[in-house]
C-alpha cells in the first residue's frame, strides 16, 4: 500500500531477461530496499529480486508489461519511487495499491502560476470512478481531480510536485499510468451490485 507522495525519482537503465526484469537506478533507494521487498514504480507495485549497487532489478510480468507503460520505457526515463506505507506513516496523500487501472495520454499542459494543468484522455469504463474533487494517482502520483468530463479529466500540480516527480517532463502525446480511487471503486462496486 502507497500514499502517492513519491520519495525519489529513479532513472531506467534497460531491461534484462528480455523485458521480464526492469532495472532503475536509485542510490538514495538503493540501500534501504532488499530483495522480496515493494516499491511503487511510476505508480505500479514491483517486487525488488536483486539490488547491484545503487541498481535496483524488478520482476515485471507481461500482464505487468502490456497493462502499463513499464514494457516500452527509453533509457534514462525519469521514474517516480515510493516505498510502501507502514502504520507509523502519516496518510498524505490517498490510499494507492499500486495497482495500475489503465494508462492513457496527456492531451495537453498548461503553464499555472503555481504549476501546471494537466489534460488527461479518460475512457469510457473508467469515467464511473471519478467525482470532482476526487482522488485519482498519475504515474504513482497522488491528485486531485481539477475539472471532469465524459471523456477527460484534469489536475491541477503545484511546484514542489513537479519538482519531486516526472510529471514537469510530460508532453503532449506522453502515456502515463492512471490507479482510480480505491475507495471510490468498491463503494461503486458494492452498489452496483446491490442493484443488479
Amino acid at each position: 500500500m502507497f500514499t502517492g507522495i513519491i520519495q525519489h525519482l529513479g532513472t531506467h537503465r534497460g531491461y534484462d531477461a528480455g523485458k521480464k526484469e526492469i532495472c532503475v537506478e536509485s542510490p538514495a533507494l538503493a540501500g534501504r530496499v532488499s530483495p522480496g521487498g515493494s516499491v511503487a514504480v511510476d505508480g505500479v507495485c514491483l517486487s525488488v529480486v536483486r539490488v547491484r549497487g545503487a541498481l535496483l532489478v524488478f520482476n515485471v510480468s507481461e500482464e505487468t508489461r502490456d497493462r502499463t507503460t513499464l514494457g516500452s520505457l527509453h533509457a534514462g526515463a525519469a521514474l517516480n519511487l515510493e516505498s510502501p506505507l507502514t502504520l507509523a506513516d502519516p496518510l498524505g496523500g490517498h490510499l494507492v495499491s499500486g495497482h495500475v487501472d489503465f494508462t492513457t495520454r496527456l492531451r495537453r499542459a498548461e503553464a499555472r502560476p503555481l504549476g501546471r494543468r494537466l489534460h488527461f484522455a479518460l475512457p469510457a469504463a473508467f469515467r464511473p470512478y471519478f467525482i470532482p474533487k476526487g482522488s485519482v494517482a498519475v504515474n504513482g502520483v497522488s491528485l486531485t481531480v481539477a475539472a471532469l468530463s465524459t471523456a477527460a479529466f484534469e489536475v491541477e500540480v503545484i511546484p514542489v510536485t513537479l519538482e519531486k516527480s516526472n510529471l514537469a517532463g510530460l508532453r503532449a502525446g506522453d502515456a502515463v499510468n492512471v490507479e482510480c480511487d480505491m475507495i471510490g471503486k468498491y463503494i461503486y462496486n458494492w452498489v452496483k451490485q446491490r442493484h443488479l
